[in-house]
């Protein structure tokens, strides 16, 4: 089987990492590459889930607060311009 090159360019800190890894499991970065590229092949895609990272607590909760101030904007103080929002953060300073 004849064989080729495959140049690609890779964050170094994540190279490194993989290396450890496969090293690890007692492959080299070819062989690991290799495996990729036969699952992708026989299952016809990629060979695992892709999906955005959860969010952290910290987003949730601060969009739950959204939504809490869209259904009850009474209980929240409003501006009539950022010069006004400005103007009171500047006098609690």
């Amino acid at each position: 089987m004849a064989s080729t090159n495959i140049n690609i360019r890779i964050d170094s800190n994540i190279k490194k990492a993989a290396e450890d890894l496969f090293s690890d499991l007692g492959l080299n970065m070819t062989s690991a590459i290799t495996m990729f590229l036969k699952s992708a092949i026989n299952c016809n895609g990629i060979p695992f889930e892709i999906k955005r990272p959860a969010m952290k607590e910290e987003t949730i909760a601060a969009l739950a607060e959204y939504e809490e101030m869209k259904k009850h904007p009474e209980n929240y103080k409003h501006y009539s311009s950022f010069d006004d929002l400005l103007d009171e953060v500047t006098a609690d300073a």
